[in-house]
């Protein structure tokens, strides 16, 4: 079965940046805490979307037939990109913001 990421894991990723706050961390450190969680999130995305190929290539060859579980791994899939995509989308938008502002 596929590894589940539970939902908690995305509350975890705003920590960093309130401890590191309160810590008064050098930037290079928090470039380096904030690069690490986008890989993390990158690999992640990944993992979940080879997951759902696995599936459906072993249901289109005979070696699985839960369907259940391929569809459920399909749609997994599908809302991970679509929320990274929001993500992403939502990032842009500030990074755009920020740059109108006038110093």
């Amino acid at each position: 079965m596929a590894e589940m990421i539970p939902l908690t894991s995305v509350k975890s990723i705003s920590e960093p940046v309130q401890s590191q706050w309160q810590k008064g961390v050098s930037p290079s450190e928090s470039h380096r805490s904030f690069s690490g969680q986008l890989k993390n999130a990158v690999e992640q995305l990944n993992h979940v979307q080879v997951v759902s190929d696995e599936k459906t290539k072993a249901l289109a060859t005979g070696e699985i037939d839960d369907l259940h579980d391929v569809m459920i791994a399909s749609q997994k899939a599908g809302i991970t990109m679509q929320t990274a995509v929001e993500v992403q989308s939502k990032v842009i938008d500030a990074y755009k913001e920020m740059m109108r502002m006038q110093v």
